[in-house]
């Protein structure tokens, strides 16, 4: 009798077993269908053994998701952290003989370029739905991460909220003569993409950059200083050298909220250019699987509220809740820009601005 119970013990801990197995199975198998849209669905298991990212965020941002991703998939993930153009050539040589596998951070201009060139793969991530189609490529070879809007900064000891210029046109008032200072435009980014758009402005109906060099012209009446690089920048309206800049709205906000700098700003009333940060994946990429899964690790919206709170990155996404209240309370009007016609004309403006325009008197970019 005792061997008979043994036995049908033994039997019944066995099946217990099986559908203990049979159960895990099942749940691994929904975790790995898991994820919605057409984004990746790879498990740990499918994924290569590195992910090798390009860069341009700088060590703090990529050494934080290195950490992070490498907890999280156990794969290795390098990165090279160099400028947008200079991954753009980088990519450009490696056609034939592929090296990185995402290329995470750029205007839309050169991920524009580099899809012409067919240096990108498709790919449309599982969040798609909650991107607007102005921060998305129609062919989904690139996606947008972040905004950039550019605003009117002010020093906020000099000027009250209420005289602060409202619109783009105020700056040239007369009443701000040597109140501006201004990033020297050809090294900036930043400061190409506002002085185009002033240009842009009328140029997109008339086909003529006159007005805009016009304008520009007015505004350089207006200036004090073109100052060297953007440290300059900064402490000239700081200290109240001029009380007025033209500059990025996320690193206006860092500046006050870190280091305290008396600085607010105005997003123009007319609309402004917003620059799109976005991602892809280079065709060929000789680990295609880490690449899906890393760049889905870096737009979830954990991933897009820890960019927004300690980097000062404002998401694309429009699903991201409980951001900082910099982003939530301020409204953004986007410029309608045609950016394929932007690229192609910025260069001879920005020349024209610097030949014909531009005070030398007023160009620091050589003394410091």
């Amino acid at each position: 009798m005792k061997k008979l119970s043994m036995f049908l013990f033994i039997v019944l801990l066995g099946l217990l077993l099986t559908g203990c197995m049979a159960g895990g199975s099942d749940e691994s198998s929904e975790e790995k269908s898991d994820g919605g849209g057409e984004g990746s669905s790879a498990s740990n298991e499918d994924l290569e053994e590195k992910v090798v990212v390009y860069s341009p965020h700088g060590k703090d941002i990529l050494s934080d998701f290195q950490k992070q991703f490498e907890e999280e998939y156990g794969i290795k993930m390098e990165f090279l952290d160099m400028g947008s153009q200079e991954i753009l050539d980088r990519v450009r040589s490696e056609k034939n003989n592929t090296q990185a596998d995402v290329w995470w951070g750029a205007p839309q201009v050169n991920f524009d370029q580099a899809k012409d060139e067919e240096l990108l793969k498709e790919y449309k991530p599982s969040y798609a739905d909650a991107l607007d189609e102005m921060y998305h490529d129609e062919d989904w070879m690139w996606s947008g991460t972040s905004m950039t809007p550019e605003v009117i900064l002010y020093n906020s000891k000099e000027i009250s909220k209420e005289e602060a210029p409202k619109d783009w046109d105020d700056l040239l008032d007369p009443k701000w003569e040597d109140e501006i200072i201004i990033r020297y435009p050809l090294a900036s980014g930043t400061m190409r993409t506002i002085y185009s758009s002033m240009i842009y402005r009328t140029y997109k109906d008339t086909q003529d950059p006159q007005e805009g060099y016009e304008w520009l012209q007015k505004l350089d009446e207006n200036t004090k200083e073109y100052s060297a690089n953007p440290e300059i920048m900064y402490n000239q309206v700081a200290k109240g050298v001029g009380s007025l800049s033209v500059w990025n709205m996320p690193d206006t906000v860092m500046l006050a909220e870190e280091k305290g700098y008396p600085f607010d700003y105005v997003i123009p009333e007319s609309g402004t250019p917003v620059l799109t940060e976005g991602i892809a994946i280079i065709n060929d990429a000789p680990h295609p699987k880490a690449a899906e899964a890393f760049y889905e690790f870096v737009n979830t919206p954990e991933a897009a509220k820890l960019l927004a709170e300690k980097y000062y990155r404002i998401p694309t996404r429009e699903d991201v809740e409980d951001l900082p209240e910099w982003i939530t309370e301020t409204e953004i009007n986007p410029m309608d820009i045609d950016w394929a016609l932007f690229q192609e004309k910025s260069e001879e403006w920005m020349e024209h601005w610097d030949n014909k325009i531009k005070n030398t008197e007023k160009d620091k970019s050589e003394e410091e």
